[in-house]
């Protein structure tokens, strides 16, 4: 109930506004928002790389009401990977479908997606492409096709296991060589395509993620991606993935900023491949109000903060 109650509380524009202009949520916010410039960002990448910490940076955007306004957010991610490129980061890029242009036509968002993908490989980079809420999925799938058509398995798509069509949707996505990133998923989506409780989501997430191991076998190109801070879900993999003499090298465990950090530096000091997802950019409030949702538990670092402590 929690839950959905902050994912609605993420469309409210009064509570956006409020959010923005109230200074301790601003300062908590800090801890899961890098800022909101790109150097803010540069920042603290270099300092999650010194640890031994990979990233996935994205400029926070989505639903872009303009042509012209998706195809900005796309000349931004240009921007931002030629800026990887100058301060020697290690950090991927990833991007919503919404924020470049997936509004207008999955054509439109292939174009500006491909593009940055073209780009990405000019820097010897990765790009990776988020999922959003279940009306843009099939859309979003089908362009993520064309790309591996176009690039092969140079391109990351993030997949949510709470859907019910997403053991099918990995299955062909790994036969062609594809590399997906597992999320549990952030949206509020119904009983009849999406699973509802903690326990069928995490068995959806085992056997996805058994799915994706029996195929690195035969496919050297799969990573398997688990973005999760679950640790019943990490552990599972570390201990499948010592089972079957999979290296450390095919397989990431990607996790939010500000959520379990000493557990990303634990994993990263054991030689596991961690990367951190690094937002920044002044449309955080929805991306904010989602990881609530995600984490009731960081609402405590909010009454905290309001009270000064």
């Amino acid at each position: 109930m929690l839950r959905n109650f902050l994912i609605r509380l993420s469309t409210s524009d009064s509570m956006r506004r409020f959010a923005t202009d109230f200074g301790p949520v601003r300062r908590v916010v800090r801890r899961f928002i890098a800022g909101e410039t790109i150097d803010d960002a540069v920042a603290a990448v270099k300092e999650l790389n010194a640890r031994g910490i990979k990233t996935l940076m994205n400029e926070v955007g989505e639903s872009v009401t303009t042509q012209a306004g998706a195809t900005q957010a796309a000349k931004a991610f240009h921007t931002l990977l030629q800026r990887i490129d100058d301060e020697g980061l290690d950090s991927h890029v990833t991007l919503k479908p919404s924020h470049v242009g997936m509004t207008f036509g999955r054509d439109f968002f292939y174009e500006n997606v491909v593009d940055i993908v073209r780009a990405a490989q000019t820097y010897g980079n990765t790009l990776e492409i988020d999922i959003e809420a279940s009306p843009d999925v099939q859309d979003t799938i089908d362009v993520y096709h064309r790309l591996l058509d176009t690039f092969g398995g140079g391109v990351r798509l993030a997949i949510q296991t709470y859907l019910h069509r997403t053991y099918a949707d990995v299955q062909r996505i790994t036969e062609r060589g594809g590399s997906v990133r597992l999320v549990k998923g952030a949206y509020n989506e119904s009983p009849d395509i999406a699973y509802q409780s903690k326990k069928e989501i995490d068995q959806a997430t085992i056997q996805l993620m058994e799915t994706i191991l029996d195929a690195l076998a035969e496919q050297s190109e799969i990573t398997l991606i688990l973005g999760s801070h679950d640790p019943k879900m990490i552990e599972w993999l570390i201990r499948e993935t010592e089972a079957r003499g999979i290296g450390k090298d095919r397989f990431e465990i990607q996790m939010l900023m500000g959520v379990r950090r000493d557990e990303q530096q634990r994993l990263a000091a054991l030689g596991y491949q961690v990367r951190v997802y690094v937002p920044y950019g002044d449309a955080w409030y929805p991306y904010f109000m989602r990881r609530m949702a995600e984490y009731p538990a960081n609402i405590l670092l909010i009454g905290r903060a309001m009270l000064g402590k």
